[in-house]
């Protein structure tokens, strides 16, 4: 089988040490005769996956003890709607940054009885920026934030200041690949796709004060229930979780977060250095707010841009397509993304612009 190079935004590349301690493992976990996937989530064996994930996670990220760490399904879209649920009782405030902040905020709002306030935006500045975020108002049930915008390209790199007022993030895109702290939000959350395991699984870490505040509609969706049953109030995504705790101890033998994101510095510097000093290419993505993890460039050219995916393909480098309401490419460089990969992908750019600057 030929070697590719996979860009995809998600689901996205995982560490190839992982898929084959995974491989090695699947027919029987732990000389157990069963595969993850076949085994109780009461079983002995699980608990101990589960329970050695949450450790894993606490240590890498440096999550307080006054924080529960939840294993859960739906994906972050899922958590648009429960953040409000379980958060929201009178006012709310979001930071408009994107695609994805706007899901957000169309789900918030579909919660009678809440107000929802967009605070900052930078829809005028076509989402080439993140928004400057005021200190707001005391009063509003938390403020809602994407760290990292996967379709725009951009970044909240540290926590704005929002006083008593508790931080929701998403993080679905970034999270493990910069230092965050996380004590500076009330609930980080995350869909597993990217950075950390195979769709299915969302990660929740949550401050133990924000738990119980409302009883919402359904158990399912409140993060009360979850916690109380350790994440096992229903079947879990047992094999997601694995993988996830596979993953985890790939990062910690890394060296943990600090060094991945000197790494993840490194591969997104030597892209946008290609990008920068190109005459074909260009990103309008304003520099402090650049994405160590999405890249999105462009040619400027529809039908240029179709034919720079189409040979990138071919040669082995794929799902750079961006995303349709982006176009152009997008390159996306989470943690186990190679930084032979993305040095492949410079060399076959250079060569398509000599081939572009010899048609004309």
């Amino acid at each position: 089988m030929k070697p590719i190079y996979n860009f995809s935004a998600g689901p996205a590349v995982l560490p190839k040490p992982v898929l084959k301690r995974a491989q090695e493992e699947l027919l029987s976990y732990q000389g157990s005769g069963m595969s993850v996937m076949e085994m109780s989530h009461r079983s002995a064996l699980f608990q101990s996956i589960i329970e050695e994930a949450e450790a894993l996670l606490r240590e890498l990220m440096g999550i307080p003890s006054n924080y529960q760490v939840l294993f859960l399904q739906g994906g972050a879209s899922l958590q648009f709607s429960m953040v409000p649920l379980n958060l929201g009782k009178h006012k709310a405030a979001y930071v408009d940054s994107g695609s994805w902040s706007k899901k957000a905020i169309s789900e918030a709002r579909k919660i009678k009885q809440l107000e929802v306030e967009v605070v900052a935006s930078s829809e005028e500045q076509g989402f080439k920026q993140v928004p400057e975020v005021p200190f707001i108002a005391q009063d509003f049930d938390y403020l809602h934030i994407t760290t990292n915008n996967t379709i725009e390209g951009t970044t909240f790199f540290t926590a704005p200041d929002t006083g008593k007022v508790p931080l929701i993030a998403d993080m679905s895109s970034n999270i493990l690949s910069s230092c965050y702290q996380v004590s500076d939000f009330g609930l980080i959350y995350a869909g597993a796709q990217k950075n950390i395991g195979p769709a299915g699984l969302t990660i929740v870490i949550i401050r133990e004060d924000l738990i119980g505040l409302k009883e919402p509609i359904s158990s399912m969706l409140d993060y009360k229930v979850q916690a109380d049953h350790h994440s096992l109030y229903n079947t879990p995504p047992t094999f997601s979780i694995y993988i996830a705790k596979l993953v985890f101890e790939w990062l910690k033998n890394l060296g943990g977060v600090a060094e991945i994101e000197k790494i993840n510095r490194e591969k997104a510097a030597l892209l946008y250095e290609a990008i920068d000093t190109s005459e074909l290419y260009t990103s309008s993505v304003e520099r402090k707010s650049r994405s160590l993890t999405n890249i999105p460039f462009t040619t400027n050219n529809t039908q240029l841009d179709k034919r720079f995916v189409q040979e990138a393909e071919a040669a082995g480098l794929v799902n750079l397509k961006g995303h349709r309401s982006v176009g152009g490419m997008r390159a996306s460089l989470y943690n186990a993304f190679p930084l032979e990969g993305v040095k492949a992908l410079i060399s076959f750019m250079e060569q398509f612009e000599k081939n572009a600057k010899g048609a004309h």
